[in-house]
């Protein structure tokens, strides 16, 4: 499923200020993909899709750089990166768009990946932009991702297997590191389930506001489906490093 980059950052305008508070699992994430990373002083560092500085918030209290670099789609993302790293230097607008100059030793992103329907141009670029044996870090989803909610919506990204991401990496990187696990959350209602959903911006996943009576059906259905109302992240945490 492919969206519209404007409905993205729509929704994302959204629910930035809520994020941090909702958003458990991708807190997880960065963690990870901070535990993930060589000992070393990083001389310049980009995130892409910074967001609400989940993760800003985790290499500013583990990782020594001395450059930090920060892109996310919605202009309000530099608040909080600066909020962490005030001398942070900030691009808003589309990744695959903006033209970075500097080359970085570390490229890390948390819980983005997922979003871009072209990776391997992403990709692409990261490799372009990385210093000879730099460091790409990210965080995305298995295609289980979110398994209860498509069963009941047909609503999905595209998301890849450890094996498809293992293939578009091969022929510019090697890998480091890689893991993978389920979390499940559990909610007293499938209305916790798609507010959950819209205060971490996954509501992006459709551009159509739904209808009372729609909103009443997905409850119906998601209750008979999976009385014990959960919904289950497949995350995977990769670094890999540029080939000479």
């Amino acid at each position: 499923m492919q969206l519209e980059l404007k409905t993205i950052k729509k929704h994302f305008q959204k629910s930035i200020d809520k994020y941090f508070e909702n958003a458990i699992v991708q807190k997880i994430m960065a963690e990870k993909l901070i535990s993930s990373l060589p000992k070393q002083r990083f001389g310049s560092i980009l995130e892409i899709g910074a967001g609400a500085g989940i993760l800003t918030k985790e290499l500013s209290d583990h990782i020594d750089f001395q450059k930090y670099f920060a892109n996310d789609l919605v202009e309000k993302s530099e608040y909080y990166v600066k909020k962490y790293i005030p001398q942070s230097v900030f691009y808003a607008g589309d990744f695959r768009r903006i033209n970075f100059k500097p080359e970085f030793d570390l490229i890390i992103s948390n819980a983005v990946f997922q979003w871009f329907g072209n990776l391997d141009t992403v990709l692409e670029k990261c490799y372009n932009l990385l210093s000879s044996e730099g460091i790409l870090a990210f965080s995305t989803f298995l295609p289980d991702n979110f398994k209860e909610f498509y069963s009941i919506t047909g609503l999905s990204l595209d998301y890849k297997s450890l094996e498809d991401l293992t293939l578009l990496l091969k022929d510019k990187f090697d890998i480091i590191s890689a893991e993978h696990f389920e979390y499940k959350m559990n909610f007293e209602n499938p209305l916790q389930i798609l507010a959950h959903m819209k205060n971490t911006g996954v509501n992006s996943l459709s551009s159509v506001k739904w209808s009372i009576r729609e909103v009443k059906d997905f409850c119906e259905k998601y209750s008979r489906a999976f009385p014990e109302l959960s919904l289950t992240y497949t995350p995977v945490i990769l670094s890999v490093q540029k080939q000479r």
